[in-house]
């Protein structure tokens, strides 16, 4: 199973603080016992390491950043072109131009699934971890 994990888990994951922590690690543990492949794209590391450094954690997210050993998958000039066509297809959402790109990405590559907590995705018509029976 391929799994984009979005910024929104990431944060989930690593902030203590955050409402989902214990959920994204639950979540987590049960796609690593299934052998899930994990994979961010290169917008997704922008966009967390700023999410979390906003959150007033900027340490967290400079080790977060150095130490991720995730697999990255790059955005690419098609995913981009993808991505403005699908802000514009839904002009009515408010998308962000990395979820946009994610959409794009998850079906260029054909993942299984994204590990979520932004509501854009269900939006979308993607599947995420609420798919799951945990």
């Amino acid at each position: 199973m391929r799994v984009l994990v979005d910024s929104s888990a990431i944060a989930a994951l690593i902030l203590r603080n955050d409402q989902r922590h214990t959920e994204a690690i639950k979540t987590l543990r049960y796609l690593t016992e299934k052998g899930a492949v994990l994979i961010l794209s290169n917008f997704i590391v922008a966009e967390t390491y700023n999410l979390i450094a906003a959150r007033a954690y900027p340490a967290k997210a400079r080790e977060w950043l150095l130490t991720n050993n995730w697999p990255v998958e790059r955005v690419s000039a098609h995913d981009e072109r993808e991505a403005r066509r699908i802000l514009e297809k839904y002009a009515d959402k408010d998308f962000s131009y990395t979820d946009a790109t994610s959409f794009a990405l998850m079906a260029r590559f054909s993942f299984d699934l994204a590990f979520t907590y932004d509501r854009h995705f269900i939006q979308y018509g993607l599947p995420t971890q609420e798919n799951l029976k945990i």
